[in-house]
């Protein structure tokens, strides 16, 4: 009877537990140990991941960087998820429909609760939105929704977006963290400091910021998709590879992002170790400020792409892991160019385009990075080449949050930085670099400024017509690679690093990993 009593009780918490963890729209797995966030020996489930620089803000609106965007992709929603594979998904929006050239319309979802226990409503999406875009937030994404008009609220869960033109990206920008839906609520009430005291609908709830050292999230059990496999997330902030490297193999850390090359081919042979390589959207460069002396002569900015060997960067610093980019966006981004040469090493014809500029014995100037060990060692072997054509190179290294601020205020020479291209459309890769809009703080740090790009780049984004947005974007990348705002480096595979036990991780290719289902 004992016997026949305990499988009753144990088969009813079965049942209670699946019928808990029911959402609209979402299956619940009905296995205790990975709903609950606790392992096989009952014990809490606690992720630790590491990455190479601490978060700017946890607020969308006021930063577009990647260490930001990964802890914030735990904490909130948006309308529309992308996939790993890069297709398009319900999110907070269970369907969506276009009722003519500029007008889309969303159904939310019932029930949703902010992580201070308000209702997701559509007068969140419109706040949200009208908040992004307003001059005074000063959104370094601001450009997202800058082909929207008007946002509407039809009802409680209705809401309507009224685009000023035709707009063929619209829902993969929606996809982006900096959409992530906030509550006006929260935002209000938080005032200046809503970057420190994040509240989204996400599967995760911010809990505590060490600033500099680590942030801490526990499990949102309310999460309309079900609650997440892990009780609590941790993100380190661990600048150096070589230190990832050596707490994952300790265990002391659970992930490990951006493993390093030279730690990638040590780490292989451990048995306890998980590595996982892709390709992503993200394509690295040094880039010039082109309206200052000498990087506003188009020969000098030519002269330094053919005078760095790339080659040897890819082989030595990177070890052969990702490849050489051509030119501005990865080819896995819709609309990149199939065909572009990029540039050749050749020092004696750098050196002629230097003469040419006026610059026969070189110049000295600086190029910035972040304390980021594989980004320094790529600077100085860039200040190594570039001394064999006479370009005296000081580099210099800055603190990851100044180093944005100070970028977007064009107070460098050259600097290196990243770009991922996350909607995985070639607007997103090219608007907001390089057209003249944009300087700044939403993307082209390196001032540039062609009129026959920024028409391209803004027929690209107005054109309904795929074949059209594609011919516009071929000749915009053309253009954009003759010009050389940038010296082209390598388009990412990024390496992640894994515990022997950890399971659930899927890498997307923007970098932007949900942990959501991660457990070990």
């Amino acid at each position: 009877m004992r016997k026949g009593l305990a499988a009753l009780l144990a088969l009813l918490m079965l049942v209670a537990v699946g019928c808990g963890n029911k959402a609209a729209d979402t299956p619940a797995d009905t296995t205790a140990s990975t709903e609950t966030g606790e392992s096989a020996s009952q014990e809490p489930v606690h992720i630790v991941v590491a990455q190479g620089a601490d978060a700017v803000t946890l607020d969308p609106h006021k930063t577009n960087d990647q260490p930001s965007s990964r802890v914030m992709k735990q904490i909130y929603d948006t309308l529309v998820e992308q996939t790993e594979d890069l297709e398009l998904k319900p999110g907070l929006a269970t369907e969506w429909n276009q009722i003519d050239d500029v007008t889309w319309e969303f159904k939310l979802r019932q029930g949703v609760k902010f992580h201070n226990g308000e209702t997701l409503t559509a007068r969140d999406v419109k706040f949200t939105f009208d908040r992004l875009v307003d001059p005074e937030t000063k959104a370094p994404a601001a450009f997202l929704l800058e082909p929207v008009q008007e946002v509407q609220v039809v009802d409680d869960y209705t809401v309507r977006i009224v685009l000023k033109y035709p707009f063929a990206p619209i829902l993969s920008h929606l996809a982006h963290t900096a959409a992530s839906i906030l509550n006006e609520k929260a935002v209000t009430e938080a005032g200046e400091d809503y970057g420190s005291k994040p509240i989204g609908t996400g599967p995760f709830k911010f809990v505590s910021w060490t600033k500099g050292s680590h942030i801490e999230l526990e499990r949102f059990d309310e999460y309309w998709g079900g609650p997440a496999k892990a009780q609590k997330l941790t993100f380190r902030n661990i600048p150096e590879g070589a230190t990832r490297a050596i707490e994952l193999e300790t265990g002391a850390i659970d992930i490990a992002y951006n493993i390093e090359p030279q730690d990638y081919e040590r780490l292989q042979g451990d048995p306890n170790i998980q590595l996982v390589r892709d390709m992503t959207l993200s394509t690295n460069y040094i880039g010039f400020n082109v309206q200052k002396p000498p990087f506003d002569k188009l020969e000098v900015r030519q002269a330094i792409n053919h005078a760095v060997n790339v080659d040897e960067i890819i082989e030595h610093i990177l070890q052969n892991i990702g490849q050489k980019a051509r030119g501005p966006i990865s080819p896995l981004v819709w609309g990149a160019h199939p065909d572009l040469k990029g540039y050749e090493y050749d020092p004696e014809k750098a050196k002629e385009l230097l003469a040419k500029a006026g610059y026969p014995n070189g110049f000295e100037t600086t190029l910035w990075t972040n304390d980021n060990p594989v980004r320094v060692k790529i600077a100085e072997k860039v200040q190594a080449d570039l001394a064999k054509i006479g370009v005296s190179v000081k580099i210099e290294v800055v603190e990851w949050g100044k180093y944005l601020e100070d970028t977007a205020a064009g107070k460098h020479d050259m600097f290196i930085l990243g770009w991922v291209t996350v909607t995985g459309d070639a607007d997103y890769g090219l608007y907001p670099l390089f057209h003249s809009s944009q300087h700044g703080s939403p993307g082209n740090r390196t001032f540039y400024t062609n009129p026959r790009v920024d028409e391209l780049l803004d027929k690209g984004r107005q054109s309904s017509n795929p074949e059209e947005r594609l011919q516009a974007y071929r000749e915009a990348q053309e253009l954009i690679t003759a010009d050389a705002p940038w010296l082209f480096l390598n388009v990412q595979e990024e390496i992640t690093g894994l515990g022997k036990t950890v399971r659930g991780f899927v890498p997307h290719p923007a970098g932007h990993h949900r942990l959501k289902d991660v457990t070990k």
